[in-house]
């Protein structure tokens, strides 16, 4: 490659989340970092040795986590670019309700899921799911320079490669999504207009890539059936354009996780948990409250599991690590009753004054807390029903 060419390359991450969010208060801005799923994977990634023969640089865009008011905009812009590399989407309180807690998370979230009775199918949702991937194209046209190759992310901005194909009919798109793409028996509820236009939108993309095998084939199988393009070994030819759809499964940062478990105080940690917990075995259960991860499936496992073997009780202890998210959605409100209801109730009936069965926290750990709670376990309990990519486990 020519060398002056590899200096000018840059990849232009596009995801709904910026890596930090911004928080407005009297006494000004501040940036913080993001706590998010896909922006912790990407900046791993990204920041990682291997990466930086893809590309000499890389900016990022997205919605900067909270509503800026209209005079702070201009001073957010220029500190994201300046400090962090960063073109910040700006949405109003109406954008991110419709878009993000609507179409996003009451719509494609539970249908991708297969939780189809979960579904929404609001038209306020889907108009307001296009006005944002439009807000996220007009900046993106801002930011990209000829030569620069853009990777969208995640089903918050499938509309986004079809609109930016049309206004950049050269530029190299990626699109990853990091959820499972459904059957085409699933994919098919969505209304017709909605769905041909999700399906046209990923198609602007020149690579598209899953988790899996199988959510590749179920994308190809829908483009087949709902827009009428064969596959020839997951390559298609849309108007004198080829499209690559493939399987990229994401990991997790080992050497991240396997130094932190020899570091002083993760080891300090995990000690004091042991002794504090004494000779019982350890389960532990990690997860950000969502019904697609099967906690409450777990908590009525580890009942049963008690129930027909009484020697084990006073023995084990399920810790049940629940991460908040999305709360003020409904169905997230109404599974947070639910877990307490049912950690209580377990608790009541086996628990003694020398043992609870269950210790139950509802919140985020820093790291290394974390870590230590991997070290000092026994079990890991994995029951998610329905997953992108269950990062958790690899950890």
């Amino acid at each position: 490659m020519n060398a002056a060419i590899a200096e000018t390359r840059r990849i232009v991450v596009v995801s709904n989340r910026l890596p930090f969010t911004v928080v407005e208060a009297d006494d000004g801005i501040a940036f913080q970092d993001s706590a998010g799923g896909v922006a912790t994977g990407l900046r791993a990634l990204l920041s990682s040795p291997g990466s930086q023969s893809v590309a000499s640089d890389y900016v990022w865009v997205g919605w900067p986590g909270s509503t800026i008011s209209a005079q702070s905009q201009e001073q957010v812009k220029s500190r994201a670019l300046a400090e962090f590399g960063c073109y910040p989407v700006f949405l109003s309180g109406q954008d991110f309700e419709n878009f993000y807690q609507g179409f996003c998370n009451k719509t494609i979230w539970p249908l991708f899921h297969y939780f189809p009775s979960f579904a929404k199918y609001d038209e306020e949702y889907w108009a307001q799911y296009q006005k944002v991937n439009n807000a996220f194209s007009t900046t993106l046209l801002e930011a990209i320079r000829p030569d620069d190759t853009v990777w969208i992310h995640d089903y918050h901005l499938m509309l986004l490669p079809y609109l930016l194909r049309q206004a950049l009919p050269q530029v190299r798109i990626g699109f990853f999504l990091h959820i499972p793409f459904p059957q085409f028996e699933i994919f098919r509820l969505l209304p017709a207009t909605w769905r041909r236009q999700i399906l046209e939108g990923l198609l602007g993309a020149d690579l598209i890539g899953f988790h899996t095998h199988d959510y590749a084939e179920y994308f190809l199988r829908c483009v087949q059936r709902i827009i009428g393009y064969e596959h020839r070994l997951g390559r298609l030819l849309v108007k004198d354009r080829r499209i690559k759809v493939g399987a990229f499964p994401m990991g997790v940062d080992f050497k991240k996780f396997s130094d932190a478990a020899g570091h002083v105080e993760v080891q300090k940690e995990s000690e004091a948990l042991t002794k504090a917990l004494g000779e019982s075995k350890i389960v532990l259960s990690v997860d950000r409250q969502d019904y697609s991860k099967g906690i409450l499936h777990r908590l009525q496992g580890f009942e049963a599991m008690l129930d027909m073997n009484p020697e084990w009780r006073g023995k084990v202890t399920l810790i049940m690590l629940v991460v908040p998210s999305r709360i003020g959605i409904e169905d997230y409100e109404g599974m947070k009753k639910q877990i307490e209801e049912l950690v209580g109730k377990i608790n009541g009936r086996f628990g003694a004054i020398s043992w609870v069965p269950i210790i139950y926290q509802y919140r985020s750990l820093p790291f290394h807390s974390l870590v230590a709670m991997y070290v000092m376990s026994h079990v890991a309990l994995v029951t998610a029903l329905r997953d992108g990519r269950y990062l958790v486990a690899k950890e």
